[in-house]
């Protein structure tokens, strides 16, 4: 048995060989889960772009939307594991396995974790009016008056929802959460007065920020964002060890053969390593930077076990 086991094994690390050898020979499909025009979307198409250059075969992006992008990671799943189906997914992709009821896949297992291309911190703003200088005194308000402060979010399970709903259960506070259908009505929310605050991205808010339109009360990473490097962070400000980092990466169905895995991640690197696309990237606000396979596992698992802990104490559900 021990024999038969160990030829197998040989059997199929030899055709992964081979298959790495020939890949690609035929169109990559990278499916993503949002709507066309958003921030994955975008990411997608530079990546593809500029990654099909060098492996010599066309790659299209697919559009399939669907809540948090779930519909394309439940379809990418069940596809066969030969590098030709990938799937390009945010950090949206762990907080709504957590939050939600109805997943119909494993988070991290059924998936082969190529890399992260981009991260994002988010950063806590008010309107440049607002009566809140810092982040403190707008949670000491929070305590005060629990659920009377409002904060808008792209809706129920989006990461700028369950940041803040993380700051209040780290800090013991209560906020009224209003979900808006995608981050540009809610930091327009914001703005007219309908909520007090919110957690959003860079890439949308960092020019309104710097325009006067908004304050920036702290940012969300461990460490201050290069273009607000007088803004704290959440750790600094109020919540000692506080991170919450967004990103978008790259992924393909569990089982993917290493070889392959190895191309694609080289292949990632280098489009990252391109002017253009380092500088495409960096005006949406992120921080170009690839993984190891295996460092973007251990993130997508740890970030899951964050948003389950909060998904069970704050009783939070998507469903």
């Amino acid at each position: 048995m021990k024999k038969l086991v160990a030829a197998i094994a040989v059997l199929v690390a030899l055709s992964g060989g081979a298959l790495a050898q020939d890949y690609p020979n035929r169109i990559i499909k990278i499916m993503q889960g949002f709507p066309p025009g958003g921030n994955v979307d975008i990411i997608a198409r530079i990546l593809g772009h500029e990654m099909e250059k060098s492996l010599g075969q066309s790659i299209v992006v697919e559009a399939k939307p669907g809540l948090a992008g779930g519909l394309a990671a439940e379809t990418i799943a069940r596809m066969d594991p030969d590098g030709y189906s990938l799937l390009v997914l945010p950090s949206a992709h762990p907080a709504y396995a957590a939050l939600s009821k109805n997943v119909k896949f494993k988070v991290v297992d059924d998936f082969t974790w190529i890399s992260v291309a981009s991260f994002y911190p988010f950063m806590i703003c008010v309107k440049a009016d607002s009566r809140f200088q810092t982040l403190k005194q707008l949670i000491d308000e929070a305590r005060a008056k629990p659920g009377e402060l409002k904060y808008g979010s792209a809706g129920v399970g989006s990461i700028l929802h369950t940041t803040v709903e993380l700051i209040g259960n780290q800090t013991k506070t209560q906020f009224l959460h209003v979900p808006y259908r995608g981050e540009a009505p809610a930091i327009t929310g914001v703005l007219q007065g309908d909520v007090d605050f919110i957690a959003t991205t860079t890439g949308p808010i960092s020019s309104r920020v710097k325009s006067g339109e908004f304050r920036a009360l702290a940012v969300t990473g461990k460490t201050r964002w290069r273009d607000f490097p007088t803004v704290p962070t959440v750790d600094e400000a109020t919540i000692p060890g506080f991170e919450v980092i967004s990103w978008t990466g790259l992924a393909g169905p569990a089982n993917m053969p290493k070889p392959i895995v190895d191309r694609l991640n080289a292949e990632l690197r280098k489009a990252l390593a391109v002017p253009d696309v380092k500088q495409k990237l960096e005006s949406m606000g992120g921080d170009p930077r690839a993984t190891t396979p295996d460092e973007m596992k251990a993130l997508v698992q740890r970030q899951y076990d964050v948003w389950k802990k909060l998904a069970v104490e704050a009783n939070l559900s998507i469903n």
